[in-house]
């Protein structure tokens, strides 16, 4: 299964607000162009089940995943309130090895300790335990986890998609409802934005993501997470990490082991 076609906002949402709600959270709100109205579908998708159009997206992305040998990118993250304050940021550089490998190297950081701990470091921590396999929540979204409901078509930026309605099959907190949309000519999942399917905690009162990807030669990555966090006694907190710099099956000069390994180093000194 390809990592992004993981839950993965709803996995930071869980970790890294619903262990530390009480401690805190909390950049810019852009999102892409999104066409305000939504297209009948064109006659090559009438008569398509949404169940059909992720199958089709499982089989591209089977195809695009064993093409995908590595890639290292640099990620920004970010926590404010909604007056742009910002508790802490952490500039990290990711190294990626198929079929599963990442490593983290932090670059800068800057802001609360407490935050960075508790909140950035975790979500760095949680994402390196799921490549790794040691963390087994069920996220995926596929037609096990998902009811898909083709609603039409819709331009996302330079992007034209299907829009696709996705209701969780449970109550889980790692899995979410709201919207997909896919590239109907890729079959790649362009942007995702709903809420967790389940409550996180008592002290928040609600949690809205938005997930953009973007596309970069023959593979779709993500470009930008934005969580929306309403907590009691707390108010509107944002967490957000942009993805940028990415170098896909080049030569980057140094393996991901080696930059765990560096990570290991500086751990101990």
């Amino acid at each position: 299964m390809a990592a992004w076609l993981k839950s993965a906002p709803i996995l930071l949402i869980a970790i890294a607000v619903g262990l530390t709600a009480r401690t805190i959270l909390g950049v810019d709100q852009t999102t892409p162009n999104v066409a305000e109205t939504i297209a009948p579908l064109q006659a090559g998708f009438q008569g398509m089940t949404g169940d059909e159009v992720f199958a089709k997206l499982l089989e591209h992305n089977r195809i695009r995943d064993a093409r995908l040998r590595q890639y290292t990118a640099v990620r920004t993250y970010e926590v404010t309130n909604d007056k742009g304050r910002s508790y802490a940021r952490e500039v990290v550089r990711v190294a990626y090895q198929a079929p599963d490998h990442k490593s983290f190297q932090t670059k800068s950081e800057e802001g609360s300790a407490m935050v960075r701990k508790m909140v950035l470091k975790r979500l760095i921590e949680s994402e390196s335990e799921t490549s790794s396999g040691r963390a087994h929540h069920d996220s995926a979204i596929k037609p096990a986890n998902y009811e898909f409901n083709l609603l039409g078509e819709q331009d996302v930026g330079p992007y034209h998609c299907l829009l696709v309605d996705a209701t969780p099959k449970r109550k889980d907190k790692y899995l979410f409802e709201g919207k997909v949309w896919i590239d109907a000519q890729d079959y790649a999942i362009v942007r995702i934005a709903g809420q967790p399917a389940k409550s996180l905690s008592f002290w928040i009162t609600r949690a809205d993501f938005v997930r953009q990807y973007q596309k970069i030669g023959e593979f779709w990555l993500p470009a930008q997470d934005e969580t929306f966090v309403r907590m009691r006694m707390a108010g509107r907190k944002i967490l957000t990490i942009q993805h940028r710099d990415y170098a896909v099956n080049e030569d980057t000069g140094e393996s991901g082991h080696e930059l765990a390994a560096e990570n290991q180093s500086n751990e101990t000194r």
